[in-house]
Parts: C-alpha cells; sequence; structure tokens
C-alpha cells in the first residue's frame, strides 16, 4: 500500500483568475454587469497556509470597464483576508477590501476545487462584496470568479 506524503506547513500557493461581477444592489438601484457596460477583473493572489484549515491571502484585482466610449482601468483593489478550508474542495474567504476608487468593505467569497491535478487546480468561486464609503450608498454585489491555483 503506497503511503501518502506528509503535508508540510507553512505552504505557500499562488493564483490567477478572471472576476465577473454579475449585479449589484443598493438602496436606490439595481445595476447590472453586461447591459450599458462590461466590468472584468483579473485577480491574482497568494495564499499561505498555517495549517490544513486555516491560512491568509493577499488578493490584488484590477477592473478594466468597457463601454461604447472605449475601455479603461476602472478601479485597483487590494483584498487581503483569512482562509478557512472547509473540506472536499471547499473554501471559505473573508477579506477587507481596499479600492482606488475611494470604496472599502469587506467580501465572503466561497470557492471550490472543481478539478485537481498535480501540481495545480482550476477553481470557481462566488464572491459577495459589500462596499461602503465615497459618497455612495452602501452597495452588495454578487459575483462569479473562475481561474487556477497553482
Amino acid at each position: 500500500m503506497a503511503q501518502q506524503p506528509t503535508e508540510t506547513y507553512p505552504k505557500i500557493a499562488g493564483y490567477v483568475g478572471i472576476l465577473h461581477p454579475i449585479v449589484t444592489f443598493s438602496k436606490n438601484e439595481t445595476v447590472t454587469n453586461f447591459k450599458d457596460y462590461y466590468i472584468v477583473g483579473m485577480p491574482t493572489g497568494i495564499n499561505i497556509w498555517k495549517s490544513k484549515k486555516i491560512g491568509f491571502s493577499a488578493e490584488f484585482v484590477p477592473l478594466i470597464k468597457a463601454d461604447s466610449t472605449g475601455s479603461k482601468m476602472n478601479n485597483f483593489l487590494f483584498h487581503p483576508g483569512v482562509l478557512v478550508a472547509l473540506g472536499h474542495g471547499w473554501t471559505f474567504a473573508g477579506r477587507a477590501a481596499f479600492e482606488t476608487g475611494g470604496r472599502y468593505g469587506f467580501t465572503p467569497v466561497i470557492n471550490k476545487i472543481v478539478k485537481k491535478n498535480k501540481n495545480s487546480g482550476y477553481f470557481v468561486a462566488v464572491p459577495l462584496p459589500f462596499r461602503f464609503g465615497n459618497n455612495h450608498d452602501a452597495t452588495f454585489t454578487i459575483g462569479f470568479q473562475f481561474g487556477i491555483a497553482f
């Protein structure tokens, strides 16, 4: 019977992905992506697992906005947080959020590894950002993210 190699901690992993905000709610309006414009984020991050169950993550997300007049980098998000392994490929990330657009808040994220390879894994995630500040109403967004961790 082959023995499983023992994992050692801390363990460092990186990832890249694509983020699509789907719909954003505030007290005065509901705004959907893909209607009058398209916003896409490109999250890149490093996860440092302290143990099999808990870790720290630092994520950096440039956001591009395209509409009928052109495209530009619209915002940049610094997204540090805690990781909690839930088992069976599921992870919860509780992230703080600091945006160059002047907004701040927090983002709970549920993440699932959907295909695990020897040195990488493909994942899908549902981020649920709450944002405040910069003289705007508080907002809640539902997003979809996918990517590769290595």
